[in-house]
């Protein structure tokens, strides 16, 4: 069940992050890097949707997490906006799927640990406020930080074996 906290609560964040986890652990299962997302209605606190990674099972470089999140969504609200939405990931997101989250007008990307090689919220680029495009993104981050930082670690630690 949902919590009915206020819904940018510590509790609300683990609560949504732990069905990230879920989606990420779905995606080590298949093979593909473990991340996961989930897109919230900030509004009513509801589930809009939840995807993981399948770049290598669907044949397609653009097919992260986020970017799954987001076409589901979309498709589903018969828009290609989403605002009012809040995305919950376990890994900070990429240049393009910061992309999309700004085109697609998400409210707030919440994620669990920090892509230091890549990250574009805040590791190496902070795309999320940058004063070029027509949109911000609010940023949370570290929720279940080292849950998501082991579920990658474990994943690459095992592929090297």
């Amino acid at each position: 069940m949902t919590p009915s906290l206020n819904k940018d609560s510590v509790e609300v964040h683990k609560y949504w992050m732990l069905i990230a986890l879920g989606e990420a652990k779905k995606a080590a299962a298949c093979g593909e890097v473990p991340i996961g997302a989930v897109l919230v209605d900030k509004e009513s606190n509801q589930h809009i949707t939840s995807s993981y990674n399948q770049p290598i099972s669907k044949s397609d470089p653009t097919a992260h997490a986020e970017i799954q999140v987001l076409r589901q969504a979309s498709q589903l609200r018969n828009n290609y906006r989403l605002p009012g939405t809040s995305l919950y990931v376990t890994i900070e997101p990429c240049t393009m799927c910061v992309g999309a989250l700004i085109h697609a007008r998400v409210d707030t990307v919440i994620f669990g640990a920090r892509e230091p090689r890549a990250g574009a919220l805040v590791s190496q680029l902070q795309l999320g406020n940058a004063e070029y495009f027509n949109h911000r993104l609010q940023v949370v981050e570290a929720v279940l930080e080292n849950q998501c930082s082991d579920l990658l670690k474990t994943f690459f630690r095992s592929k090297r074996q």
